[in-house]
């Protein structure tokens, strides 16, 4: 059986550390082999890609409770610290995600702002702070030194949603870092002068994604670890290039 608090205190001194972790974005357990042979510190369950693999859609239209059952057979699969997606919480009260998560085995999760449950509601700054506080609690409660990655859309949904959605991101993340979130999750960077200015403002590290093969927007690895960055994530963008690459030589054997 998992020794959960050990793994959640692996992923927190590695979060601690100040080196950029890679955590490869997950979805079943040849994935998870595939990754954590690769030797990988850690891994994250995405579920946008496990929506795809097992035939549900992303936005929190999956069945929890069956989510759940595959971040378990990755848990149980490797020898790693595993974080789990958990969108918006799924409607979920803080403290009944964090015992549903521990009881998985995960010892991490992303946590956005974005209520898809609610129409794709965004939660304003501090409610979504107050939900993270709320979830951070209930993991010390429980002893475990569980990673929140706080994560907000601000700069994805751009100026239909805000005035300046850059300068909302940083106000965001640094009142999920306040709340306790041990990473932050601005997603939609793309460019070198984004990442470096919200890497700067604040002490936890900064999540970006990744594709496994392109880089990111504002570059490579090593452009990555000289912006600030500390932790880095492939979202479904693994998966969808496996897709993407199998494509052509699988046609090939079409009648």
């Amino acid at each position: 059986m998992t020794d959960v608090t050990a793994r959640a205190k692996e992923l927190a001194d590695r979060h601690e550390s100040g080196e950029l972790l890679v955590l490869p974005t997950v979805w079943d357990t040849w994935s998870a082999a595939v990754a954590a042979g690769a030797g990988f510190a850690g891994l994250t369950v995405g579920s946008h890609p496990v929506a795809d693999a097992i035939g549900s859609a992303d936005g929190e239209n999956m069945d929890f409770g069956e989510y759940l059952s595959v971040v378990r057979t990755i848990v149980d699969s490797v020898d790693v610290p595993v974080s789990a997606d958990v969108e918006s919480g799924y409607g979920l009260e803080p403290a009944e995600l964090i015992s549903r998560l521990l009881d998985a085995g995960a010892v991490g999760a992303n946590i956005e702002d974005v209520v898809h449950g609610e129409g794709k509601r965004v939660r304003d700054r501090q409610e979504h702070a107050d939900y993270i506080a709320a979830a951070r609690r209930a993991a010390d409660d429980a002893g475990v030194p569980f990673v929140i990655n706080g994560r907000t859309d601000a700069v994805k949904l751009g100026t239909d949603a805000f005035e300046d959605p850059l300068a909302e991101a940083e106000e965001r993340i640094r009142l999920m870092e306040q709340a306790g979130a041990r990473s932050v999750y601005p997603v939609g960077l793309s460019t070198a002068e984004q990442v470096s200015r919200l890497a700067g403002a604040v002490s936890v590290p900064l999540n970006v994604t990744a594709h496994p093969v392109k880089g990111h927007g504002a570059g490579d690895l090593t452009a990555l670890r000289g912006l600030g960055v500390r932790r880095v994530s492939f979202g479904p963008l693994w998966q969808m290039w496996l897709a993407e690459t199998s494509s052509d030589p699988l046609a090939a054997w079409r009648d």
